[in-house]
């Protein structure tokens, strides 16, 4: 089995954990292939000896599992670079939270095992592509968390007219408005007040940011409808973030967001599972009284 290891190559501070990852692998005969900026920082930062693996470009990817060693924001940027290629994606955390990372450094030992005996279920997540006045945005133009439009004036709210097909849904008056699938109701979605949706749900989440109108909630409608955003706002700019990944937008420029045409493979363990992570890292039910 050939396991492709991306990471962040800022977390030094987990050499320990990264050494004994490697050497774990090897010693239970893996294809061990890592992503070329993590080579280098594992080889010129951390002073790993790295020689007896491969590493690859992010143009040249293939193999069986992608390990994603770091936080949330490292696994959506590894679903960024293997885009549509369907290789599953097994989350290490080496953050803080790690909603998305579904194994400890803990667990280290004991994920191997999981990996060579095929103990693990694979889901699909729904991923958004997204077009700015018909073209796509950027070199990575779709999302597995979330699209935001935000303002880009501290000072004024923007608005946003958002339409399924020719048929207006709502003009939002806010500092903005967030188009979530199920993955990413946990993150941004979440923190505006919008619902938690279990994955492998076939809907989307539209939840304002400071809506300037109290009977304006988020709203759940179908991943088959295609979205179509008008921004105005008083700088005649605004910000659109995919996943985190921000660009300059003008007014002019309209918005079109849509289910893409594949979906990224997350590798969930046995024993694991989405409500335990919920109840162990958001407290989900948890009851406080003392």
């Amino acid at each position: 089995m050939r396991i492709l290891i991306f990471g962040n190559p800022n977390k030094t501070s987990y050499k320990d954990s990264f050494e004994s990852l490697l050497s774990s692998l090897r010693n239970n005969s893996f294809d061990i292939a890592i992503e070329e900026t993590l080579y280098n920082s594992f080889a010129d930062r951390m002073g790993i000896d790295v020689k007896s693996y491969s590493s690859f470009s992010r143009d040249n990817i293939n193999g069986d599992i992608a390990l994603s060693l770091g936080g949330d924001g490292t696994l959506l940027n590894t679903a960024a670079i293997i885009g549509d290629r369907s290789i599953p994606i097994l989350g290490i955390n080496m953050g803080r939270l790690g909603f998305l990372t579904d194994v400890s450094t803990d667990e280290l030992p004991q994920f191997i095992d999981y990996i060579k005996e095929k103990r693990y279920s694979i889901e699909q997540r729904t991923v958004l592509g997204i077009r700015c006045n018909g073209s796509l945005l950027g070199q990575h133009s779709f999302a597995l968390n979330e699209v935001a439009v935000l303002k880009q004036d501290l000072s004024s709210m923007i608005s946003v007219d958002a339409y399924a097909g020719n048929e207006l849904i709502n003009t939002y008056e806010s500092d903005g408005l967030i188009v979530s699938t199920p993955t990413g109701s946990t993150a941004y979605s979440l923190s505006v007040g919008g619902p938690i949706v279990m994955p492998g749900t076939n809907i989307l989440i539209i939840s304002p940011v400071a809506s300037h109108s109290l009977n304006v909630r988020p709203l759940i409608i179908p991943d088959t409808w295609r979205l179509r955003l008008e921004i105005r706002s008083r700088s005649h700019s605004y910000l659109i973030s995919l996943d985190g990944r921000s660009h300059i937008m003008s007014e002019s420029d309209i918005i079109e967001i849509r289910k893409a045409s594949y979906a990224i493979h997350i590798v969930r363990l046995e024993q694991h599972s989405f409500l335990k992570a919920l109840k162990a890292k958001l407290m989900w039910g948890a009851d406080i009284r003392k």
